[in-house]
């Protein structure tokens, strides 16, 4: 949010010619503030007209998140011999405190993984700007710049193939959780391995034994379904931040080209006050000289 310093109205005792660059200053400051008015007020209107289609896209990408979980369960507290940690942010700023909320959520589940530091793959220019020095042992890679394409599902199939890439049997992917345009919620998502999947099928810990299965073996049939599962849910994590994104730019753009139509008119008020002490300092200098003429 654009940052305005309003500096102090100039003493009458100030010299003539030093109200007059004053006003130039407030003049230049007024004409900076309208302009900034006038971007905020447009980066508004851009973040409300994308807002409206990515929320239908993250709403019908919970319907395949849902079902997955129902499956093949979600269980943060079971414990893999390798943890990776995804934060996902944004790439541009001016957004609230999405990012901010993500780092500091990622650092207490990272926090919470005991002795052993979780592996760290990074979504999004902000978080690892602020992530990759504290983390800079573990850091694996950074994915950046996914606001530059369109966010479909072969975009977050390959986002979550460089995840399981790494080799971790569990996976915790950080992301803001959309509610509406002024609220957002810290979110994990804990997706596993196959083999871990398939350790929890033995063990009952999910559903899978539920269903009956046709085709190839339990192992090669869960590690398919283990990709897919995780293509869903970066797929679903990268429109929900997205979609918060936009609205918490949306608000925070409101917000800014409120606070500089408030300055605007607190420096019109200035300005009007400094020109009329230099029109005052004038008569009277006018009045003065023409007494001093008569006597």
């Amino acid at each position: 949010m654009p940052n305005f310093n309003l500096f102090p109205l100039v003493s009458p005792a100030v010299p003539h010619g030093s109200r007059l660059i004053s006003l130039q200053v407030v003049a230049q400051r007024m004409k900076s503030v309208g302009n900034i008015q006038k971007i905020t007020a447009a980066m508004k209107m851009v973040a409300a007209s994308r807002l409206k289609g990515a929320q239908t896209k993250m709403e019908k990408s919970r319907g395949l998140v849902e079902p997955m979980v129902r499956l093949l369960g979600d269980q943060p507290g079971v414990d893999a011999e390798r943890t990776l940690l995804v934060p996902v942010s944004s790439d541009k700023g001016l957004c609230g405190g999405i990012n901010s909320t993500v780092v500091k959520y990622s650092k207490v589940v990272a926090g919470l993984s005991g002795a052993q530091v979780p592996l760290l793959t990074i979504i999004g220019e902000k978080a690892r700007g602020q992530l990759s020095k504290a983390y800079a042992e573990t850091l694996t890679g950074a994915i950046v710049d996914l606001s530059k394409v369109p966010l479909t599902f072969a975009t977050a199939s390959l986002v979550s193939d460089t995840i399981l890439n790494q080799g971790a049997g569990k996976h915790q992917i950080v992301y803001n959780r959309f509610q509406s345009v002024i609220s957002f919620k810290p979110t994990v998502a804990t997706v596993y391995s196959s083999g871990e999947y398939e350790k929890a099928a033995e063990s009952g810990m999910n559903n899978f034994d539920a269903y009956e299965l046709e085709g190839p073996e339990r192992s090669e049939f869960l590690l398919d379904l283990s990709e897919f599962n995780m293509g869903v849910v970066v797929y679903n994590a990268l429109l929900e931040n997205s979609t918060s994104e936009l609205g918490s730019r949306m608000q925070s753009m409101e917000n800014s080209t409120k606070n500089a139509k408030d300055m605007l008119g607190k420096l019109t008020l200035l300005y009007n006050r400094t020109r009329q002490a230099s029109i005052t300092t004038e008569l009277i200098e006018i009045i003065s000289g023409a007494s001093a003429l008569e006597g």
